[in-house]
């Protein structure tokens, strides 16, 4: 199964169903279907062949989802690239990349310094003028070329993930990946035929990518928003009876703290999915109580292989990251930053180590995009593995606790950030929390939390005694040394986010 087939069947299904909606315009999948083939006529008729690199410096628009359609009906590799990066790392991608073509519009266009390509791509600006107009490549009839054949080992999309460390890397995915996880996406989340969603995830992001591809399969209608605005996207939640969400978790915060929002606003919201970062008891409270959906989602996976696990009950388990999704098999071992342990050294239940993912997954990645080095470091025995911490409890859920790199050793004991920032975001007087590791003569390390309080009256002794007596935070790691900002410093953020 290709994504070109799976995009045909759906406007062959149904095709006066609306599929997009970008502020007045809105597309059936028979005009969508239309535009498509003309914008892939066009690319034909320029010189896009099958595996040539596309890349994209586009916020969500009508023009972004008929340009992901038109790639995927040539066999050309769709390559979204982060716009709020800078100059620089955008150009290490395009070049990385050796695009063929770049499309941009007019506020990402500042980001394009032609002289630094190695080789002269063409340039498509949406907004004004390049070497290719947009309006043109919709004018060519749809019968002016025969597709390639497509097959699902084909590369679909590059997606480029920063991880935790050095220059962005590239994560080719092929059609049989992104068909995968977004069936595996439509089951986890228990998404209807007909839904519809909110596009406002970008599709640089693999949340993007399967909230769109979701709703092609299931002819449901993608409605997109280009910048994320709370009361801007509860306007369209209600107008447009949107049914489904994932985003987040600082969006679904942002909307729940809307002080003039009831839950009238969100009747026909059936699931809320979300992925990408911790969302605290608090949250999960507050999601609950206003958007009352029948499925409430947390979603562990990465740019690699999409799931790793899922949770379809978070409001009843929260921060837990669920069972391994329906393609996937977890193991926690050893955890190791050199990188020794093998898929066989699993640790018993409960006991905290590194979460690996095998890589047989139809899901899943089969490596970097012109990096063997990285790889062979991220891959061992067809596992991936992660540098995530986590556990399993007695019911066979996963918890995830904080990366490898960020462990802190005191006394010989390890001790992992996310479980005591969980412990303080509990303190009411307490906005924001990150723990980190400082080097002590005597212990290694010692455990230092700095603090953003949400009242002023907040003290160190106060915070200090909450922690010695909380039911399940050892005294060993509770924090030694409390510092308290008015907002987290950029040196305290976490380089990577967890579910």
């Amino acid at each position: 199964m290709d994504l070109n087939q799976i995009f045909n069947f759906a406007v062959e299904r149904f095709p006066n169903k609306i599929a997009v909606v970008d502020g007045e315009r809105k597309y059936t999948y028979r005009q969508l279907g239309k535009e498509v083939n003309s914008v892939a006529s066009s690319f034909h008729k320029i010189g896009i062949k099958k595996k040539d690199r596309i890349a994209l410096l586009l916020k969500n628009r009508l023009e972004s989802i008929v340009i992901f359609w038109a790639i995927q009906k040539l066999g050309a590799i769709f390559a979204p690239i982060n716009s709020r990066q800078s100059q620089e790392v955008v150009h290490y991608c395009l070049n990385d990349l050796e695009a063929k073509l770049i499309i941009y519009e007019q506020s990402t266009e500042i980001l394009i310094n032609k002289t630094k390509f190695k080789e002269r791509p063409l340039l498509l600006n949406i907004d004004g003028k390049g070497d290719i107009n947009y309006s043109e490549l919709t004018r060519l009839s749809s019968n002016d070329f025969n597709p390639n054949e497509i097959n699902s080992d084909d590369l679909a999309v590059i997606l480029y993930t920063s991880g935790t460390t050095g220059r962005p890397k590239g994560v080719p995915r092929s059609h049989q990946n992104e068909y995968s996880s977004s069936y595996a996406h439509i089951f986890q989340c228990h998404y209807q035929l007909h839904d519809t969603t909110l596009g406002v995830m970008p599709l640089y992001h693999t949340m993007g990518l399967r909230s769109l591809i979701s709703m092609v399969m299931l002819n449901g209608t993608y409605i997109i928003q280009r910048e994320f605005d709370a009361y801007d996207a509860v306007t369209l939640i209600e107008t447009e009876k949107i049914t489904c969400l994932y985003l987040f978790p600082n969006m679904y915060y942002d909307i729940a703290m809307l002080t003039d929002i009831t839950s009238s606003y969100f009747n026909e919201i059936r699931t809320i999915a979300y992925a990408g970062a911790p969302m605290s008891k608090r949250v999960v409270q507050l999601c609950q109580d206003i958007f009352q959906p029948s499925y409430f989602v947390n979603h562990y996976g990465s740019t690699e292989v999409y799931t790793f696990t899922y949770c379809d009950n978070i409001d009843k388990k929260p921060g837990c990251a669920g069972k391994p999704g329906i393609h996937q098999n977890i193991r926690i071992i050893e955890p190791d930053i050199k990188r020794t342990k093998t898929p066989e050294d699993i640790v018993e239940e409960g006991k905290v180590g590194e979460i690996i993912v095998n890589l047989q997954s139809p899901e899943a990645f089969k490596g970097y995009w012109n990096k063997p080095d990285l790889t062979k470091r991220s891959v061992v025995q067809s596992w991936y593995y992660t540098g995530d911490l986590g556990y399993i409890d007695s019911d066979g859920d996963m918890y995830v606790v904080g990366r490898i790199d960020e462990m802190i050793l005191c006394a010989g004991d390890n001790i992992y950030p996310l479980e005591v920032e969980n412990v303080l975001m509990e303190h009411p007087k307490v906005d924001k929390a990150v723990v980190v590791g400082e080097c002590d003569e005597r212990w290694g390390q010692i455990v230092v939390a700095i603090i953003v309080p949400s009242d002023d009256t907040l003290s160190v002794g106060e915070l200090d005694l909450f922690c010695k007596n909380h039911p399940i935070l050892s005294n060993y790691k509770r924090p030694r040394r409390y510092i308290f900002e008015s907002t987290l410093p950029k040196k305290y953020l976490r380089t990577k986010t967890f579910v």
